[in-house]
């Protein structure tokens, strides 16, 4: 390699990367004292109605729906719109045992192949103050739409996002995700206290129905209409707050395989939305999140596979020398000897800087499992800082792909 892309261009992206972590730090804690803040009773409470589009989800649905019958939530006020998006299995059938309940009514449709229709389906019905979505595999805490509602207070926030953790992870590949979700615990709630937040999640996220109203329903958008509404409420200064301690419940994938395809999903839909918004990057009317939140976000897909390009370069050189040195000297069988002295130890520039980012990195996931009242110390950390760096590229390499080459992506 040159020393541009050798040794300049990784300093530059480490930098870049540690001084974005840093910036998420200060920020919690110079407002640290606002989200530990316990949030009272809501004032009021407006008319709600909680969406819940379900395709193939007969072994979760019951339990999504008698978590939101479960809500500390005065029931007059709130509506239930369940929506079969023409499952295959027995989805239909499960939810039959909810239609004599007042609370809930029942919609089937055929399936389109992306979820966006079933939502503007229910949204066509909705006649509430505010209206909100929950995937059918996700669950929602007692008290989870009383502190969503609560930012409603605010005349100006226009949404709510949640604080979405993960439900009972059983295996590894769900474990490493974990300890991600908690970390989204944290970057959603910094990303709302700058202005910054441009996904509202299926799992919980509320919006004043004025916002659909006014900006009509979802869309398409690459099946991520979870991202685009979020973009296009920023692009009309809607402002999107985060309820911290509004906690959401959802079943991560269990395999490597169905991660890898809700991965590419998400990010490729990131990517095609990002062109189809370019026009809001690097301009000042939309504030941190034009000026550096989606270029870093952008930027973060480029850097990954740059150093994993990087480490396969140097893993193969240090390998090919291996056996230039075995041919020259042959090949010795006994114990390598351990170098003791601190003479050896590397203490270049890249080296120093990744391993105080690894550690800004570990106190960032320790302070969003205390934000979402989680154990601060965990095995899931563990498997997330080993592994995750060797996973993550091949879905970003896939979805840089797509996008490329204009390849779509399926939603399941």
């Amino acid at each position: 390699m040159n020393s541009f892309f050798g040794e300049i261009l990784p300093h530059i992206l480490v930098f870049i990367s540690l001084y974005f972590e840093v910036f998420l730090l200060v920020t919690f804690l110079e407002r640290r004292g606002e989200i530990r803040k316990e949030s009272p009773e809501p004032k009021a409470y407006p008319s709600a109605t909680v969406i819940v589009p379900c395709f193939n989800e007969g072994t979760t649905v019951a339990g999504t729906l008698d978590s939101l019958l479960a809500l500390d939530y005065p029931k007059e006020k709130l509506s239930i719109f369940a929506i079969d998006d023409g499952s295959r299995d027995n989805t239909w059938q499960v939810m039959q045992a909810y239609k004599d309940n007042p609370q809930i009514r029942l919609f089937q449709k055929e399936n389109e192949g992306s979820k966006y229709k079933a939502l503007n389906l229910g949204l066509s019905h909705v006649t509430s103050e505010i209206v909100g979505c929950l995937d059918a595999d996700s669950y929602v805490d007692p008290q989870a739409l009383k502190r969503v509602v609560l930012r409603f207070e605010d005349p100006t926030v226009m949404a709510v996002t949640p604080a979405i953790k993960l439900h009972q992870p059983k295996n590894f590949i769900q474990m490493v995700q974990r300890a991600e979700y908690s970390f989204s615990v944290f970057i959603r709630k910094i990303f709302a206290l700058i202005g910054s937040v441009y996904i509202t999640p299926g799992p919980f996220s509320f919006f004043r129905k004025s916002v659909f109203d006014t900006l009509g329903p979802y869309k398409h958008a690459h099946h991520t209409e979870d991202l685009e509404i979020g973009l296009r409420m920023q692009t009309k200064d809607y402002r999107i707050d985060n309820a911290h301690d509004a906690y959401v419940y959802t079943v991560a994938p269990a395999t490597l395989r169905a991660l890898f395809k809700q991965r590419v999903r998400w990010t490729h839909g990131f990517l095609e939305n990002a062109i189809d918004y370019r026009e809001i990057f690097f301009k000042r009317r939309y504030g941190n999140l034009s000026m550096f939140i989606l270029p870093l976000a952008t930027l973060s897909v480029f850097s990954v596979l740059y150093f994993t390009g990087y480490s396969l370069f140097y893993a193969v050189n240090a390998i090919f020398g291996k056996i230039s040195e075995i041919s020259i000297v042959g090949l010795n069988l006994g114990w390598p000897r351990m170098a003791t002295d601190w003479f050896f130890l590397n203490t270049g520039t890249l080296t120093l800087l990744s391993v105080i980012m690894i550690l800004i990195t570990l106190t960032l996931l320790i302070t969003g499992k205390v934000i979402g009242r989680e154990k601060p110390f965990s095995r899931d950390i563990v498997y997330f800082l080993v592994c995750y760096g060797f996973i993550a590229p091949w879905w970003l390499l896939k979805s840089v792909y797509n996008t490329a080459f204009s390849r779509k992506t399926t939603w399941r």
